[in-house]
């Protein structure tokens, strides 16, 4: 089972999962890049699987469905394309050999799902759309901070080497943040090296792994006294959990 990388636009990644006959694609916001990965790999798209809304994640879904008659799943609550198989939390999705389950992670947008299996052979997956990215997380356009909060306790919890497949190439902007967090963490000065060695090749810095995110990204990090007192620097009122990953999300939005 391989997993690809699509580049799309700027810096969104369409992610591939297929087993060399067959393939899924997760948050198409642009079709041709995907058929022409599929025509490149002479594969076929069994599915499609969206996390949220946003017209970066969803652009090419129609003419993808259309050219290829591909199933699409997509979040309960959200405006998706039409027709698609809605999911809630703790659906599965069975799709080439793979059972993916539905989470439930509002807090980019209300009704944000997120896919994690096990891969036989590999180490499991997570396709988190615009939850959770390599030393960040997704701004909170509808969602709160407990809710997001929330959210990424809960993709924290999943098993260590669980590859982290976010739709946006945001590594290094992230990692500046998250060096001015925390100074002195060595895990994160670090993986700020290897992110860079690889953008110098041009090279996605992605999939990255929960257990590296863990030791790296302040959003995870949030119940640490060294991320609080941080982030109690900028906002001292900043003093419940919620309130710090509050004050957090708010010194990213201005850093």
């Amino acid at each position: 089972m391989k997993l690809i990388p699509i580049p799309a636009f700027n810096d969104n990644y369409i992610w591939m999962l297929h087993d060399e006959r067959r393939a899924l694609v997760v948050d198409p916001g642009d079709a041709q890049p995907v058929l022409t990965a599929l025509a490149q790999h002479g594969l076929t798209l069994a599915a499609i699987l969206v996390t949220h809304h946003h017209g970066d994640h969803t652009g090419g879904v129609d003419v993808l469905r259309q050219r290829t008659g591909a199933q699409v799943y997509g979040p309960a609550t959200e405006d998706m394309p039409e027709p698609l198989h809605r999911l809630t939390d703790g659906d599965i999705v069975e799709v080439l050999g793979l059972r993916l389950e539905v989470l439930l992670v509002p807090g980019h947008t209300a009704g944000h799902i997120a896919y994690w299996g096990q891969v036989p052979g590999a180490d499991p997956v997570l396709f988190c759309g615009d939850t959770l990215f390599s030393a960040g997380c997704g701004r909170l356009f509808e969602g709160t901070p407990a809710q997001m909060l929330a959210s990424l306790t809960r993709l924290a919890a999943l098993p260590d080497a669980t590859r982290v497949c976010c739709a946006h190439e945001y590594t290094l902007g992230s990692l500046r943040f998250a060096r001015a967090v925390e100074p002195d963490n060595s895990a994160l000065l670090n993986y700020q090296a290897q992110a860079q060695s690889l953008r110098q090749q041009l090279q996605p810095t992605l999939p990255s792994s929960i257990g590296l995110e863990r030791a790296v990204n302040p959003f995870l990090r949030t119940h640490l006294p060294t991320v609080a007192h941080a982030v109690q620097q900028f906002d001292p009122m900043a003093r419940d959990p919620v309130a710090v990953f509050a004050a957090l999300r708010t010194w990213k939005d201005q850093f």
